[in-house]
């Protein structure tokens, strides 16, 4: 098994914002080295025996297939969880939850609506617990993404990376991932749709550590000016759905599209966590197109993971 730090062994997953920067780049080079065990075709059953039970209230193609798969790859077992499985959609606390299901498994995968949730089972769960996305996070995500970026770009250190969109949770886990690895993040969003200000000011104190630097305003051309990775998400997230057409109106000027993308740099990726809205978010030459890097990206959600699951499990 590669070298890896002891540190974090049966801790938590809730938010990048927990980790430090070297705990950060150690999953991250774990990630790339059991990618690599995997594509040369080599074993890694470091979880052996091991389960994770996962927790959705929220439903997933990627989130559920990507652990799934990390597990069985490394030697262990996935149990899926859904909500209508749980007592807890019969009025079982959280904390219960955690108590109980901690007896049986060795770690626990959780995606839902609000942290406070994720946290309370963090709290009363004797095993480790995974954040796989809530409304104000979405850490496994964005630690695939900055192994991509690494991927392409060959480091993370220095280079600008441009957020055009609502703040939501995935911008927040890249407010959080660039400020941590000493990318600078420039954010755009409509007036009154931007990133959580208690999230900024935390990123703001990581970015302090790594010379990072941290902005966010209204200006989509400002944000995506001389950036090396442009990043985008859907403009309304699940539970918006009413909001839809609303906002669909109010975030058109933040489409990422060929007129954008000419302010970035010419070697510049494009990300989306996808599911992705073709001729909404983004255009489909821009997806699509040659600098689009999100199946890449889609991809790394496994190896990322599965470098969280053996770095905590």
């Amino acid at each position: 098994m590669p070298e890896v730090p002891e540190n974090l062994k049966g801790r938590d997953l809730l938010s990048l914002h927990d980790l430090s920067p070297e705990e950060l780049t150690a999953i991250l080079n774990l990630a790339d080295e059991l990618k690599e065990m995997q594509k040369k075709g080599e074993p890694h059953p470091y979880l052996q025996g091991k389960t994770l039970g996962m927790i959705f209230q929220k439903s997933s193609t990627r989130t559920r297939v990507s652990f799934e798969v990390a597990m069985y790859q490394l030697g262990g077992y996935a149990l899926f969880l859904s909500a209508g499985d749980l007592q807890l959609g019969r009025g079982e606390t959280i904390a219960d939850t955690g108590r109980v299901l901690s007896r049986y498994l060795d770690g626990i995968m959780i995606r839902t609506y609000a942290q406070a949730d994720v946290e309370e089972l963090a709290r009363h769960a004797a095993v480790p617990v995974i954040n796989g996305l809530t409304d104000l996070t979405h850490p496994c995500q964005i630690l695939a993404d900055l192994q991509t970026i690494r991927e392409h770009k060959g480091r993370l250190t220095g280079l600008k990376l441009a957020y055009v969109g609502d703040g939501n949770n995935v911008c927040h886990s890249l407010l959080f991932g660039c400020a941590k690895t000493g990318m600078h993040i420039s954010v755009a969003s409509p007036e009154g749709y931007g990133p959580q200000q208690r999230v900024v000011e935390l990123a703001r104190q990581d970015a302090a550590a790594t010379g990072s630097r941290v902005e966010t305003g209204v200006d989509p051309v400002r944000a995506v000016s001389n950036a090396d990775v442009v990043v985008t998400d859907v403009w309304a997230s699940m539970g918006q759905e009413a909001e839809q057409a609303e906002r669909v109106k109010i975030f058109t000027p933040y489409q990422v599209n060929a007129n954008l993308v000419r302010h970035a740099r010419p070697g510049f990726i494009f990300l989306h966590c996808l599911p992705a809205h073709r001729g909404e978010e983004v255009t489909a030459e821009i997806i699509d197109g040659p600098r689009s890097v999100v199946w890449d990206e889609a991809e790394n959600r496994l190896h990322a993971q599965k470098a969280v699951l053996t770095l905590l499990l």
